[in-house]
């Protein structure tokens, strides 16, 4: 526990998945709050996050969670923010502050910002980290060191209570931006949405294949294809929920990244060498660009473990006497 005072009193959280349970062990390990009161739909969930006392106080609604908080936090899909908004409302502590972790912004802003009284301020936030596994047994308070976490606050937001929330984020260890949801919303579309769909298609393909088993697409899966059944492993009520919230940033997006693979298409129909290798060196330049900032490891491997050599030489399936 950390010697330094808190910056809220009461932190109210409603979900606690991954991301919720994650602030939940951060913000007790930091001392960032004096007390943490926690809800979920499913009773299962409820119980669990008791049996892990990761909250001080777990509650059955979410108008009971959010009484006396001084920070909300809606931890759930983006789809459900705004009945959730519409359902606190009359329940919010004048001068709270209300926040969420959604992956799209102006989806959020419209559907939350309608029900919320004048009386509160409405910070949106995403914090831009997670792991493909959910559920409150999946979170750990490191989830967000030197990770971003972007502020998205509609026009007219007192700073006053945008910057507590930033230092709240910064003392779970994140970097903190702030921008309008609409450049959030263009940005994210390229760094995460767009990579999700396309790891989500070519796992699809790939299971579809007809040339080509699904126990051959286990036994040979590639580094590259590892990575891409690790992206589409996320929950998919989530993505659903990010694709339709997010589809004109999307669309945009997947429309440049079409032109894209059009471009190389003909590259590799035409035999052009030089085309492709200047693609590659360009991109390849990005991955060392976010190494060099400390986005991600530089560890061989991406830092999977290894097995030992075997003790004993594995068996070939044919002897090289016979060749």
């Amino acid at each position: 526990m950390s010697d330094k005072q808190p910056i809220f009193n009461r932190l109210a959280l409603i979900g606690v998945g991954l991301i919720g349970s994650s602030i939940a062990r951060a913000a007790r390990a930091q001392g960032a709050v004096r007390s943490i009161v926690a809800t979920a739909r499913s009773p299962q969930t409820r119980q669990r996050v008791a049996e892990l006392g990761i909250a001080d106080q777990v509650v059955e609604t979410n108008a009971a969670a959010v009484e006396g908080a001084d920070l909300v936090i809606a931890c759930i899909p983006v789809g459900a923010c705004g009945p959730v908004a519409q359902e606190i409302a009359p329940y919010l502590m004048p001068g709270a502050i209300v926040s969420d972790v959604g992956s799209v912004k102006g989806s959020v802003v419209r559907d939350m910002a309608a029900h919320l009284p004048p009386s509160v301020h409405f910070v949106p936030a995403h914090p831009v980290a997670g792991t493909e596994y959910s559920g409150p047994d999946a979170g750990f308070a490191e989830l967000f060191v030197n990770r971003w976490c972007i502020l998205t606050p509609p026009a007219g937001t007192d700073p006053a209570a945008v910057e507590k929330l930033a230092a709240f984020w910064r003392v779970l260890g994140a970097n903190v931006e702030t921008m309008t949801p609409e450049h959030h919303d263009l940005v994210l579309a390229i760094t995460s949405h767009l990579p999700h769909l396309i790891a989500y298609t070519i796992v699809g393909t790939a299971n579809e294949l007809g040339q080509v088993t699904e126990s051959e697409v286990l036994q040979f899966s590639a580094g590259g294809f590892r990575d891409f059944t690790r992206i589409a492993a996320s929950d998919p009520t989530m993505w659903r929920d990010v694709f339709l919230a997010n589809k004109d940033a999307v669309l945009e997006m997947l429309g440049r990244f079409n032109e894209d693979i059009a471009t190389l298409t003909r590259a590799i129909r035409n035999g052009d060498g030089n085309a492709l290798f200047d693609h590659f060196t360009r991109t390849r330049a990005i991955r060392k660009g976010i190494v060099t900032i400390g986005q991600d490891s530089a560890t061989p491997d991406f830092g999977r473990g290894h097995p030992h050599l075997p003790q004993q030489p594995v068996p070939r399936p044919y002897s090289a006497d016979t060749e």
